[in-house]
């Protein structure tokens, strides 16, 4: 299994920089989706904002299920939160239709962007395709492609999607990370001259690709890809703003931030563990009771 998507250090954590370093924000809400996607982000980004001086209670994180409509009572408590004046944002791993109930309460309550500004990691092109985007428009999303990045990859990408699929369709973030990761094999199983696991697999160590940003992915030992991080705000044609670029960043296999996890190693080409402890100097083993 080789990772094409982000890892939190190529989303999650840029983006909480971001409010940190150029938004000012001093209080953070992390809202999510209850499943374990938003709960395992949300777990590293509080160790996180502590690292860097935001005290616990300056940290509301609050989880809702799929599908959840009265968000009245959850929009006043993170209002609430800046009551002493302090620069609220808010860091959303809310998932599906739940998302336009939240941005709309938000609107009711008078708080625009620049008020407590709000950046996504699950809403993309496709999500606000068709939607009214008018109570999104400033607010932010991080991810590691925006169909409006401007390369001639990009722009060819584009071309030929809406060829074959119409031009109303958009592009977005999954669709590139896919795209990465399709040629790769095929590059691998090319060199390898067979599609044998294994011999594709090691021949995947190192493969380089063009991103659609202009940049070159590159796949790890960790079995993660380099991706630039993108934060991109909302536009009132659906579309991303991009207002701020990294180079590459590699992709890390398990977070810094939470202790028991910070020890551990990905490397399968030369220890040939996705677990290794390096205090232990031992691979972990992961025994399933299926």
């Amino acid at each position: 299994m080789f990772y094409t998507g982000a890892a939190p250090n190529q989303q999650a954590i840029p983006a909480t920089d971001y409010f940190l370093d150029e938004l000012g924000v001093e209080k953070f809400a992390l809202l999510g989706t209850d499943y374990v996607y938003p709960r395992t982000t949300n777990n590293i980004l509080e160790s996180y904002l502590k690292s860097k001086g935001i005290a616990e209670e300056d940290i509301f994180v609050n989880y809702t299920p799929f599908g959840h409509s009265d968000w009245a009572t959850i929009v006043a408590d993170v209002v609430a939160l800046g009551a002493d004046g302090k620069q609220v944002g808010v860091i959303s791993t809310i998932n599906g239709d739940a998302n336009i109930g939240f941005y709309k309460e938000l609107a009711a309550a008078g708080i625009s962007a620049d008020d407590i500004p709000v950046v996504a990691f699950s809403v993309g092109e496709e999500e606000l395709s068709g939607l009214d985007t008018s109570n999104l428009v400033g607010h932010l999303a991080a991810w590691n492609y925006f169909q409006s990045a401007e390369s001639d990859d990009n722009t060819a990408f584009i071309e030929t999607w809406k060829a074959r699929m119409g031009e109303e369709r958009v592009t977005n973030d999954p669709m590139e990370a896919h795209y990465i990761g399709f040629n790769m094999w095929v590059n691998a199983a090319t060199e390898a001259e067979t599609t044998d696991v294994d011999a594709v697999r090691t021949a995947m160590y190192g493969q380089t690709f063009p991103n659609l940003t202009g940049g070159t992915a590159e796949m790890l030992v960790n079995h993660h890809l380099s991706k630039p991080v993108l934060i991109g705000e909302i536009t009132a044609d659906g579309q991303f703003d991009i207002i701020s670029q990294t180079s590459e960043v590699p992709g890390d296999a398990w977070t810094d931030y939470l202790p028991e996890l910070a020890v551990l190693k990905s490397d399968w080409k030369d220890l040939g563990c996705g677990m290794y402890n390096t205090e232990t100097e031992t691979c972990v083993q992961i025994k399933s009771n299926y």
